[in-house]
């Protein structure tokens, strides 16, 4: 059975903009099931059709059963949503926090207090509960955003950038309250995410989508699998024949695909040892001096660069890129 269902989903904005274009997903019940792409790629776009924050332009959405554009309550009383950005009252408590929520989302009056109690004690804030949010740490108010996404016992729990912002060991421990509340209350759970590692961990299938189409869906592990048995990263000096380069490494026995980004190529091959001297004979015979090279084993990061010609880099902390002004643009866009 599915939690998520999407056939043929698409939304195109009144300028224009093509942000999904007619992607299909199933995600089984109890599953988390990864997101990937880079911003502008239609991640985000995806994720607010089925949190009901936005209406398909056409094709069908199905989250927890039910029809994301006409039964939108019901999706609504079936689904955590934690967002990117903190949205905790900073002046409140922990517990008071979590009172709130329980009230929005109309949670019975005999029920709340143990509700509460046992988050609390899942995230490991029970010690810190009357305490004011303002002196939580960025872990610690995640993790109290995650237990107010818990409270009414959502079937799907959807996970924007969970982690985005935090340091390595934080985020670290944030993966283990992931791993403790699906294995708790078994819930489907998809996860945004920027960061290959997390990906990886969390995950048992992945979705690539860049330019609004869905590139793969699998196991992290089959598509690292299917990339072989070594990446060849090569480093050039600047040269005009660095394309005639690729297009000849492509055409190497046990290559698999190469892309080239700036001056560093990246091949993917079934046999990576006996690539590498027929790669340095093919440069020198072009004039193109390779200044470094490494083999190393397939990762997530090279799976989405083998499928999209580039890095997915984590730029969503930059400046110029804010999810207040992206939402806000995409309600005056919608139609």
């Amino acid at each position: 059975m599915y939690s998520i269902q999407t056939k043929d989903l698409k939304k195109i904005y009144k300028s224009g903009t093509v942000a999904v274009d007619g992607i299909s997903i199933d995600v089984e019940e109890g599953e988390i099931f990864g997101f990937l792409g880079p911003n502008g790629a239609g991640k985000s776009t995806t994720m607010m059709i089925l949190t009901t924050l936005l209406k398909p332009s056409s094709g069908e959405a199905f989250v927890a059963g039910y029809n994301v554009a006409t039964q939108q309550k019901n999706v609504r009383a079936n689904i955590g949503y934690v967002q990117q950005d903190i949205t905790i009252d900073e002046y409140l408590t922990g517990r008071e926090n979590l009172l709130l929520q329980a009230r929005l989302n109309h949670i019975p009056k005999d029920q709340i207090n143990s509700r509460i109690d046992d988050l609390l004690n899942l995230v490991e804030l029970d010690d810190k509960a009357n305490d004011a949010a303002i002196t939580y740490s960025g872990g610690m108010r995640k993790r109290l955003e995650i237990a107010g996404g818990l409270l009414h016992r959502p079937k799907v729990l959807f996970l924007d950038e969970p982690t985005v912002g935090l340091d390595i060991q934080t985020r670290q421990k944030i993966w283990e309250y992931i791993k403790k509340i699906h294995n708790e209350y078994k819930m489907t759970i998809f996860l945004t995410t920027h960061y290959m590692e997390e990906a990886d961990k969390l995950c048992g299938r992945v979705g690539i989508i860049d330019h609004g189409k869905i590139q793969t869906i699998d196991a992290p592990s089959s598509l690292k699998n299917a990339l072989g048995g070594g990446i060849i990263s090569l480093t050039i000096e600047e040269n005009p024949s660095k394309a005639e380069l690729v297009s000849k490494i492509k055409q190497i026995e046990f290559v698999r695909d190469a892309t080239i980004l700036d001056d560093t190529i990246t091949v993917f091959s079934t046999k990576g040892t006996e690539v590498a001297p027929v790669i340095f004979s093919v440069s020198s015979s072009l004039g193109i001096v390779i200044k470094s090279v490494s083999i190393t084993q397939p990762t997530l990061d090279d799976v989405f660069l083998s499928f999209t010609g580039h890095d997915l880099r984590d730029d969503s902390t930059q400046k110029s890129y804010d999810r207040r002004k992206e939402y806000r643009k995409m309600q005056r866009m919608k139609t």
